[in-house]
């Protein structure tokens, strides 16, 4: 009987230790988990959490991209030049049909060589659904197509690629407000602040990328170079043809160049009457004295 409770003592014992460690050895594991579940928090905060949030961003970009539609997206352009019958007239259609089709003018240049020649340059917007039709209206107002050149740039790929990136951008953005509010120091703070501003940078051009792209398939871009050659025929000029009134216009005019010899040879005498009052003076003298000495010569 003794033997029996001792051997019970024993087994109690080595019970009562064995729960004791598994207790602190749970105890230990809980206090380690829970140790390791803070430091994961503060690294995702001060902004050491980088590579899960990079691997979340690669994750849900490959999810988002099986899930986006793909619709075809296509950047038209086409160059026209086209020579015209009438300049104005065919401007002035041209803007009425892009009216018509819900279009606007980006571009209008004219220039004028003389009387002779005329042309000009028109950028056109116009949407897309309309393009060709626009185009055949357009070469319909030519006399003559000099060249046509029609591009297309497919932009589908890109615009995929543009929209997953948003999508895991705005995720990256929500994590980092989360993460944000939760932040307890004042480094962590700043550093998903600097996270922050670049993720919300990187949105913005993602989105500005998408506009633009859209804008340029939603509307093609047609440039038209006009432009009109006329023969210019020149007038008969009348007067030069007026034989009698030549005649009467230069008899005026040698009228006048006589009468203003005559007053500049009558302006000069009454002008300068002392001077040449005095020359006549002193050559009358000198012939006086001349004359004198011949006579007493001759008397002699």
């Amino acid at each position: 009987m003794r033997k029996s409770l001792k051997v019970l003592s024993i087994v109690c014992m080595v019970l009562f230790f064995g729960l004791s460690g598994c207790s602190s050895q749970a105890k230990d594991e809980s206090a380690k988990m829970s140790t390791e579940n803070k430091e994961m928090m503060d690294s995702a905060q001060s902004g050491k959490g980088e590579e899960a949030l990079s691997a979340s961003e690669n994750t849900e970009k490959d999810q988002t991209a099986d899930t986006v539609p793909v619709n075809q997206m296509v950047i038209y352009q086409a160059d026209l030049e086209l020579r015209v019958k009438n300049f104005e007239k065919t401007v002035q259609n041209l803007e009425n049909k892009v009216k018509n089709y819900g279009g606007y003018i980006a571009e209008s240049n004219v220039t004028r060589d003389g009387n002779e020649q005329v042309s000009g340059l028109l950028k056109l917007r116009i949407p897309q659904e309309h393009f060709q039709d626009f185009l055949t209206d357009a070469e319909g107002q030519a006399v003559e197509v000099l060249q046509r050149n029609i591009n297309g740039q497919d932009v589908t790929e890109e615009y995929v690629d543009l929209e997953s990136r948003l999508k895991s951008k705005k995720a990256v953005e929500e994590r980092l407000l989360s993460f944000m509010k939760n932040a307890a120091k004042t480094e962590d703070l700043l550093k998903i602040s600097d996270d922050l501003a670049s993720v919300q940078e990187e949105i913005e051009v993602i989105e500005g990328r998408m506009k633009y792209l859209k804008n340029q398939t939603s509307f093609s871009t047609v440039n038209i170079t006009l432009y009109e050659t006329k023969v210019v025929i020149p007038n008969l000029d009348k007067d030069q043809l007026n034989t009698w009134e030549k005649i009467k216009k230069q008899f005026m005019k040698s009228t006048n160049l006589l009468l203003a010899a005559l007053s500049g040879i009558v302006v000069f005498i009454l002008g300068n009457l002392p001077i040449l009052f005095v020359f006549v003076l002193v050559g009358f003298l000198i012939f006086l004295y001349y004359n004198k000495r011949n006579r007493q010569r001759k008397q002699e």
